[in-house]
């Protein structure tokens, strides 16, 4: 078993829950992270935002939940079955983890018209990239185009036996071909295309409406208490 430098960062307001103090175990950044060490961590709840591999170690909170989805087993719903429908024309394109300029364009409006921000200016390639981007992953940038138009961006880590979906931006334009689900039915299909076992969906948090859509996928599992297991809808 490996031994993992971890330091603790200072409290902050959480992004989730008002009123609530959010602070997180990271692993050391001049630690040698690699994608078979990650995919044992994702099993034990961490994620990574950049190259920065962390886990929520909040005090008097376990609200934040690690989710994975056992793809042999999943099952879409009607809601999902017809957003498949609608993007049977749809376009996947998989593209290296680079700087794209219009990807870049994309990422820039989405967190204008979906996260106020309100000026483009604001977010700098360096935020994009950091953020992203990644020294030691490998992942996807892949592409959605609708009609030969770029609708949506997801990028993906891609680990042995999982995929682990990081972040997805898409045009507010097609908001009708509901991307960001067809997004994830993508990585679903692809990982048991590829006889993955799972998709990592990231935390999951019950009395956050910003993640809710997460139980739509199932049987989603969630590490509680040291151990996976079923989350209901």
């Amino acid at each position: 078993m490996i031994s993992l430098p971890l330091w603790l960062t200072a409290e902050n307001a959480c992004s989730y829950l008002t009123g609530k103090l959010s602070q997180s175990a990271v692993v050391h950044p001049d630690f040698d992270m690699d994608t078979p060490l990650y995919a044992q961590l994702l099993e034990q709840g961490f994620r990574r935002s950049g190259s920065q591999v962390y886990k929520p170690y909040c005090n008097n909170c376990q609200a934040c939940i690690p989710t994975r989805l056992p793809v042999a087993v999943f099952q879409p719903n009607r809601k999902q079955r017809r957003c498949s429908q609608r993007n049977k024309h749809t376009q996947v394109v998989i593209k290296t983890a680079e700087f794209n300029e219009r990807h870049f364009d994309l990422y820039r409006r989405y967190q204008i018209a979906r996260h106020d921000k309100t000026q483009a200016t604001e977010i700098s390639r360096e935020d994009y990239l950091h953020f992203l981007g990644s020294t030691w992953c490998d992942t996807w940038f892949v592409e959605f185009l609708i009609e030969g138009q770029l609708a949506a961006v997801a990028i993906v880590d891609v680990l042995e036996n999982a995929l682990s979906a990081v972040y997805t931006f898409f045009d507010p334009a097609f908001n009708d071909y509901s991307p960001g689900v067809f997004a994830v039915l993508w990585q679903i299909e692809t990982a048991r295309q590829h006889q993955l076992e799972h998709v990592y969906l990231g935390f999951w948090i019950a009395d956050c409406r910003k993640m809710s859509y997460k139980t739509q996928y199932q049987p989603l599992e969630g590490l509680i208490a040291g151990k996976w297991q079923n989350i209901k809808s």
